[in-house]
């Protein structure tokens, strides 16, 4: 998939967004000589001793003049430190009698801010890729950065399929139930960056399938949900290729999510065909979309963290597909715990609420002890 182009915001937008272009500092910071601390500024070479107060410094109010030798200024916090001084002693440290000060011994560059000493002129502040979360928008608006170069936010189509489902407004009468997964995925689209459209729910009729993938075309993704198995009344599939949407992957050795299929459109549009239940959607997005939407604005990390963790109980598993096991992750000393969840249906929404991770099982594995270790992708930190 091609990164998407460049866009430009306002510094208060960028939150969450790509950073398109690597910013480099046009300025130093600090950008002058300044005190750490509240205190005296002071030629280092004339402490220890008692030094005559020649005036005031406070923060925004450089002193004008010079500092006569043996003397000293009173000097407040992010106050400048005047040139004729290389040291600041702080306030706790003095002793004050008849407006002259006796100050310890103090080294060059104490308790001063140098110029510079965060980011020189020209020194790389941010790379492209990076996720901009708020401390990055701090930098960004130190170093004067008023609208920043960030990656176009990717556009996400989202259909539902099935008879079964209603909307969140409508009661579910006998056999019907909330389309609770495009609510979910359209928080999670906004989470990784995108902007979700909610196309609404086509019935199982290929016509109307097939009507509501072509009019998610001009999106920049696709995600449907429902449909992609094998069923009389499945017809993702085949609307895809009503749609001019090329199927490059269908079926996954996974658990939730084994349906999982993936097509691109002539257009070039991604198209991923994520299962019916809520848990299998959301693992599914979890493990294959989410790093394709980061991807598509050029994220340096698309993944979520994964960690070792040990297993609080014993696991059994068939062969043949890795499971996505919904647990809770606990630090415990210096250890990661996991606590699988007892609720592991792919359509049990409860173990989603409680849990702030997957923990991996591998296909292979049947069998795993309590206290052995695994794969947990952690959506939280712990």
């Amino acid at each position: 998939m091609k990164r998407l182009d460049d866009d430009e915001v306002e510094l208060d937008a960028a939150r969450g967004r790509i950073l398109a272009e690597t910013i480099h500092a046009k300025r130093a910071l600090p950008g002058f000589d300044n005190s750490a601390m509240d205190g005296y500024a002071l030629r280092s070479s004339d402490a220890p001793g008692t030094l005559a107060i020649a005036g005031v410094v406070a923060a925004g109010e450089p002193f004008e003049g010079s500092v006569p030798a043996g003397s000293c200024v009173r000097i407040f916090t992010g106050a400048p430190v005047p040139a004729d001084c290389d040291a600041v002693v702080i306030q706790e440290d003095v002793t004050v009698v008849d407006g002259r000060v006796t100050v310890p011994a103090a080294r060059v560059g104490e308790n001063v801010r140098r110029a510079g000493e965060d980011f020189v002129i020209g020194e790389v502040a941010i790379t492209a890729g990076t996720r901009l979360g708020a401390w990055h928008i701090g930098v960004l608006a130190a170093l004067g950065v008023a609208t920043v170069p960030v990656v176009r936010a990717p556009r996400v189509a989202i259909i539902a399929t099935g008879d079964e489902l209603v909307d969140v407004e409508t009661t579910p009468g006998p056999g019907q139930l909330v389309d609770s997964s495009a609510h979910a995925l359209a928080a999670a689209i906004t989470e990784a960056g995108g902007v979700a459209s909610y196309l609404g729910i086509a019935r199982d009729d290929l016509a109307a399938v097939t009507a509501m993938l072509q009019d998610g075309l001009h999106f920049d993704a696709i995600i449907t949900t429902g449909g992609v198995s094998v069923g009389d009344k499945d017809y993702m599939h085949a609307a895809m290729k009503s749609a001019g949407i090329a199927l490059e992957l269908y079926k996954v050795a996974m658990r939730p999510g084994k349906p999982f299929s993936f097509g691109v459109a002539a257009t070039g549009t991604p198209v991923f065909g994520l299962p019916g239940n809520p848990v299998s959607t959301l693992v599914a997005y979890e493990l294959f979309v989410r790093p394709a939407l980061l991807a598509l604005q050029g994220a340096a990390v698309v993944e979520r963290p994964r960690v070792p963790v040990h297993l609080a109980t014993t696991q059994k598993k068939n062969e043949g597909r890795a499971y996505f096991l919904r647990a809770k992750i606990v630090r415990e000393g210096e250890r990661l715990v996991a606590h699988i969840h007892p609720k592991q249906g792919s359509a049990m929404l409860s173990a989603l609420v409680e849990c702030n991770a997957l923990v991996q099982i591998p296909a292979e594995s049947m069998h795993v002890d309590a206290g052995a270790t695994a794969t947990a992708i952690l959506f939280a930190a712990v």
